[in-house]
């Protein structure tokens, strides 16, 4: 959703770091009756409260041919219920000086309301509003169709390299859900009828499948309470909630592919199948990246953009989904450098890790690099309850919030190199050029 302008009360607090070391971070989790997963964290430092509600379905949830309805869902339920007119879910929370948002992913759809502590029951309400019967006419899923499709135009279509992400994972994961973007097809989401609307959201929107997470200024005993009021008498969903049953199967040969894009500067993408979030080696490919690309006196930059000169921005990271995940790499040219030359200069940067073993500096460089992005994507109350559903919703151990550190922290030079040479191979890869139309070749009779 379109970010919204808030108070800047509301800002200074959210933004307030809570301490450069993390102290623990304590939390009360339960089920209600209906299913529905509660997680609170108490934050008395300021007068704010995060209400956010995690809901497992995603565009891997949806079928190849009607893509893009998870994404469709974050946008059509801010259109009201019976009790919230049209329009109104911005304007209420504003009001109250707070401000809301949401966003979609390729596992998981997630909503959150940042706000006064003394509105947290208005988030409650307006978040059970949206569960227990969200307005799906006609009027809402039109107007919602237009919006979906102008921002796929504006963010995809429309946008310089805007489509790199799409055509990557339609070849790196072809023939599973993770071939299509969240954003979906234009297309599907014309042909879909309200009648497939509604039933989508009868089958993921229910308490079974949402995760409720609250951080900020509460008291845990009164939000227990508040937090039955509103959702303990939404039934629970009838129906199997769909998960995609699929193994990514070992890529044999390098994908090799050219995209004609509307760009003035060639981009060099190579992107390498890698495990799943959470898994060992993750950790190992996430610190490699970290040394690859994290700032101006990384590897790749120093060598690619500042002593080579052959790109003006390179960088890799590791994009890691529920069941599978990617480590890309990429760089944009520099003028009058061809693309196989900057490719050339990237795998060279890429093979010296899998040959040698980074130096005890460059790791302890990376290990305080990670311990502080650690803190500091706990430093507000909306981060920590967004971890916190996340660590439940995806490893069903939400104390994950404390101890992933000690993940990372076991990963050793050793391992760095290893799972560089185990998934940096040529076979693992799908590699993209991206070039200007006017070096497309004509085609035949033109």
């Amino acid at each position: 959703m379109k970010q919204k302008l808030i108070p800047m009360v509301v800002l200074l607090f959210v933004f307030v770091a809570a301490g450069f070391a993390q102290n623990k971070i304590n939390f009360t989790e339960y089920n209600l009756d209906n299913g529905m997963h509660v997680i609170l964290h108490k934050d008395n430092t300021t007068p704010i409260v995060a209400v956010t509600m995690m809901y497992h379905v995603g565009s891997k949830n949806e079928k190849s041919d009607r893509t893009g309805f998870a994404h469709f869902f974050e946008h059509l339920m801010f259109e009201g219920s019976p009790n919230i007119p049209r329009e109104q879910y911005f304007k209420i929370v504003q009001n109250a000086g707070g401000q809301l948002n949401a966003n979609t992913s390729f596992d998981r759809t997630f909503f959150y309301e940042i706000l006064p502590s003394n509105q947290l029951k208005l988030g409650l309400w307006l978040e059970s509003e949206r569960l227990l019967h969200l307005k799906i006419d006609s009027v809402g899923v039109e107007t919602q169709r237009k919006v979906v499709i102008e921002e796929r135009h504006q963010r995809y279509d429309n946008q310089p390299y805007g489509s790199v992400l799409e055509e990557t994972f339609k070849r790196a994961f072809k023939g599973t859900p993770y071939e299509w973007m969240p954003i979906g097809s234009a297309q599907y989401i014309d042909k879909a009828t309200i009648a497939e609307f509604r039933n989508f959201y009868k089958e993921y929107y229910v308490p079974q499948n949402v995760t409720l997470s609250i951080a900020g200024d509460i008291e845990i005993d009164q939000a227990k309470k508040e937090i039955a009021e509103y959702f303990a008498g939404i039934p629970k969903g009838p129906e199997k909630i769909y998960r995609p049953d699929f193994k990514i199967q070992p890529q044999k040969a390098e994908v090799r592919d050219t995209v004609y894009d509307n760009i003035q500067l060639p981009l060099v993408l190579q992107a390498y199948h890698i495990p799943a979030q959470g898994t060992p080696d993750y950790y190992a490919l996430n610190m490699l990246t970290t040394i690859l690309s994290t700032g101006q006196s990384s590897r790749l930059y120093k060598a690619v953009v500042d002593k080579e000169q052959k790109a003006i921005n390179v960088g890799s990271f590791p994009f890691a989904l529920e069941d599978a995940g990617l480590f890309i790499s990429y760089g944009i040219c520099n003028a009058g450098v061809k693309a196989n030359d900057l490719e050339a200069s990237m795998q060279t940067e890429l093979d010296k890790v899998k040959k040698n073993l980074i130096s005890e500096e460059e790791f302890q460089k990376i290990r305080n690099q990670v311990k502080n992005n650690f803190v500091s994507q706990n430093a507000t109350d909306a981060g920590v309850a967004e971890n916190l559903a996340q660590y439940y919703v995806f490893f069903g151990n939400t104390d994950l919030i404390n101890t992933e550190i000690d993940r990372f922290m076991k990963v050793t030079r050793e391992d760095i190199k290893r799972v560089a040479d185990k998934y940096l191979t040529n076979n693992n890869r799908v590699v993209l050029y991206y070039l200007p139309k006017s070096a497309e070749p004509k085609k035949e009779g033109k």
